[in-house]
């Protein structure tokens, strides 16, 4: 299996962090080949980003604290979405700001300046938010995701 970046993203957040990101623009570059494949992105809302996690390649932790918090439980890292994973792929789904020709502008996206870029797709409610009632553990109110 062969993974390689469609671009990078630049922001201002130049290293790792826990939360804060809510307000956060960052682009989202392109290799001018991809160009072409922004055609009709801007007409959607939001879109999905997928991207890896470099700075924690190598590092895999089977179990984590969230974000440091000693106020919540140690879990496994597959009820995280914590970096240190067997693979280091990030996904979030985030506003759109703007298209301009190989740029994405969007907001909130939680990573950090130079994260290689796996993946664009557009939001779709009928696909991506999930059916039924959502559950979460309650120490997932004590982290931050402003």
């Amino acid at each position: 299996m062969k993974i390689k970046p469609i671009g990078y993203a630049r922001s201002r957040i130049k290293k790792h962090r826990y939360g804060g990101f809510g307000k956060t623009t960052t682009e989202i570059i392109l290799n001018k080949k991809y160009e072409k494949a922004l055609k009709g992105l801007r007409d959607y809302s939001h879109v999905i980003v997928l991207y890896w996690m470099n700075e924690a390649e190598g590092i895999v932790r089977l179990e984590h604290r969230p974000q440091g918090n000693l106020k919540v439980p140690v879990v496994g890292i597959f009820a995280t979405r914590c970096q240190w994973r067997p693979n280091c792929i990030g996904i979030s789904a985030v506003p759109l700001i703007s298209v301009n020709k190989n740029v994405l502008k969007v907001k909130g996206l939680d990573i950090i300046d130079k994260t290689p870029i796996l993946d664009i797709k557009p939001y779709l409610p009928d696909y991506d938010k999930p059916a039924g009632k959502v559950k979460l553990p309650g120490w997932t109110k004590r982290l931050i995701y402003k």
